[in-house]
């Protein structure tokens, strides 16, 4: 990285260049996009009468014809991100769209629509070659700690951009006929200004310089696909980020018709609520930050899928008894002083904010967990995925709504929805439960503090050892780590009543004493070597039980044997004022008394610098926890 990664918040970012300038030219690429086609939608349906191209058609045949490229091109975008330098091709296709928007600007001039929607579609083709690039630069120039902050602020930008180009739009068309060539002269002044940030943008060299071009579009596709589905994490991340688009697009797309036939509002009003919405997703994911403590923290998820649930149905209950009984239409004033709407902006507000917060840790995962060499080709596969679950959405609630429901009722239907395929993507991947329960026990029984995280690494073969001083350090030790930990644990301890499950979801790998089940006990350790010859990260407790005096009991020679095996770093931690806690030994069995030292208990966690295998010995460890045990406690 080019700059320091040391910085204390997301929005620091934006004072350094290997951010700033990107996240500037993205943010008015979006902006641009947003402005031309709401322009060229009040254009057609306000403004011209056009036979072959009615008014309640218009809105459909453009965003159509932006999504298009996405469907066509995506497969060969990915390509080219992971085969050349990633701020090359940003500068190239920003100057692109400085080249449509100068041909846009003829066609708004002499009001030619054919050739604006022709604009529309290299819009949308100049959009599907930038995102793949968008996604894959963030983690090369970012690290693991940044990565949740840098797509929140993306995700942030996104939505802003979308919403103060929409208003642009509208309030330049509505200049009358001196507005199409305001709108002309701002989306090419902002094309050029974009195309000047990219050029700021640092050097992002190629993933896979090597790669030979696949020119078939469904071939490539399919290929994405598959490269993806090799990461099952991935994959499902995927599905959901494309189940968000497909929820969103149910709300977005029926906004005007909400606010005409259900609220009674003007035109103004359906620009209110798409404000409440945009403002709703923005906050949400410029929180993710700071409710994952600066990792990529997927135990968001199913907070924001619940709350996406709650909401919309929410609004469903608070909009069935509205309907617009046929009077002048409210204004924006009028709309507020009635005490049945705040109802509806809080749902739609806090059903945006949950949507941020469920779709920034599953793009940080992505982007964490492909493999670099085909990040962007995964990235476009998404892509792809988002446009056609997009266009199923549009085609389900206009069916929907064709059976003779109303569009209270399509929002009820789509929250209903969201329970079973989110539910479904959670039994596929019980890793994202997995995390939330461990936020629960971190954030609300405990309070916990670290020091020293940035050793646990983000990717390769390592073993993590501890002190065991209680039934619940492995989601302790498995919160703080950036990716998942595979734990060795006693047999015991996994067949807890009620928790069983939950080791199972870790994935824990239970072992028992060579003396009481030989068996055991060496594929235990068979399980081990295997995690790591995967690359995987395995955390092993050398006490080989949980302490019953609270002090470091000596540590036994198991890791030895899967050294020898497989030579990897061992990371020592230490696991501080877990002692006397709910899950520990003290004053008897350890759950005897749930919560005695109450909620938010600070406890802490400091890791120490890797060891490398030839210098490890189990004395050498005991030492080297021990001293970090004897370290003052992470505040």
């Amino acid at each position: 990285m080019s700059e320091s990664s040391s910085s204390t918040g997301q929005f620091s970012l934006l004072r350094q260049r290997r951010f700033a300038p990107f996240f500037a030219t993205q943010f008015l690429g979006a902006a641009n996009d947003n402005l031309f086609k709401f322009a060229l939608t009040v254009l057609v349906t306000y403004q011209l009468q056009l036979n072959w191209l009615p008014p309640a058609m218009a809105g459909l045949v453009i965003g159509a014809l932006f999504i298009l490229p996405f469907v066509l091109m995506s497969a060969t975008a990915g390509q080219w991100a992971d085969k050349y330098d990633k701020a090359t091709i940003m500068r190239h296709t920003k100057l692109l769209e400085v080249v449509i928007m100068g041909v846009a600007a003829v066609g708004l001039a002499i009001q030619a629509v054919p050739l604006l929607l022709l604009c529309i579609f290299l819009m949308g083709l100049q959009s599907t070659l930038f995102g793949p690039v968008k996604y894959a630069y963030l983690p090369q120039h970012l690290s693991e700690r940044e990565l949740t902050g840098g797509n929140g602020m993306v995700e942030m930008g996104t939505f802003v951009a979308i919403l103060l180009g929409n208003v642009a739009g509208g309030l330049l068309m509505g200049l009358g006929a001196e507005g199409r060539h305001w709108v002309a002269a701002v989306c090419l002044a902002l094309a050029a200004l974009g195309w000047w940030t990219a050029s700021r943008i640092p050097a992002s060299p190629s993933s896979d310089p090597d790669l030979i071009l696949n020119w078939n579009p469904v071939s490539e596709t399919m290929r994405n696909l598959r490269l993806a589905w090799q990461y099952p994490s991935v994959f499902r991340s995927l599905l959901g980020i494309s189940w968000m688009w497909f929820f969103g697009a149910v709300f977005l797309s029926q906004f005007p018709a909400f606010a005409r036939e259900v609220l009674g509002g003007s035109e103004q009003v359906a620009s209110l609520l798409l404000v409440v919405f945009s403002v709703g997703v923005a906050v949400g994911s410029l929180l993710c930050e700071r409710f994952s403590h600066r990792h990529v923290e997927i135990g968001l998820v199913p907070l924001g899928a619940l709350g996406m649930t709650v909401f919309a149905f929410d609004l469903y209950l608070a909009s069935k008894g509205l309907r617009h009984d046929g009077g002048p239409l409210l204004s924006v004033g009028e709309f507020i002083d009635r005490p049945a709407h705040w109802r509806v902006m809080v749902d739609l507000a806090l059903l945006a904010f949950s949507a941020g917060i469920y779709s920034v840790p599953m793009y940080a995962l992505i982007q964490l967990r492909a493999q670099p060499s085909h990040r962007a080709r995964i990235i476009a596969a998404n892509n792809i995925l988002n446009a056609l679950f997009m266009v199923v959405s549009s085609l389900l609630a206009g069916a929907l709504l064709a059976a003779g429901l109303s569009v209270p009722e399509v929002f009820g239907v789509t929250a209903l929805l969201n329970i079973l395929v989110v539910g479904y993507v959670f039994w596929l991947m019980p890793e994202y439960i997995v995390r939330l329960v461990m936020l629960f026990v971190t954030r609300i029984v405990y309070r916990l503090r670290l020091r020293g995280e940035m050793n646990i690494p983000t990717d390769g073969a390592a073993i993590l050892v501890a002190n065991h001083v209680s039934f619940v350090d492995a989601i302790i030790l498995g919160v703080c780590s950036p990716r998942p930990m595979v734990f060795i644990m006693d047999h015991r301890i996994f067949k807890t009543p009620g928790m069983g499950w939950f080791f199972r979801a870790m994935k824990a790998i239970p072992i028992a004493p060579q003396k009481e089940d030989p068996e055991a006990y060496e594929r235990a350790f068979e399980r081990a070597r295997a995690v790591l010859r995967e690359g995987e990260l395995l955390c092993l407790f050398p006490e080989g039980a949980i302490t019953r005096d609270g002090s470091l009991q000596p540590f036994k020679a198991g890791i030895m044997k899967i050294l020898a095996d497989v030579p990897v770093p061992v990371i020592p931690a230490a696991l501080h004022n877990l002692w006397g806690s709910s899950f520990s030994r003290i004053d008897g069995a350890a759950l005897a008394r749930p919560l005695r030292r109450g909620l938010f208990n600070p406890v802490g966690l400091v890791v120490g610098e890797a060891i490398p295998p030839e210098q490890v010995s189990p004395e050498g460890l005991q030492r080297r926890v021990q001293a970090l045990l004897d370290e003052p406690a992470p505040v």
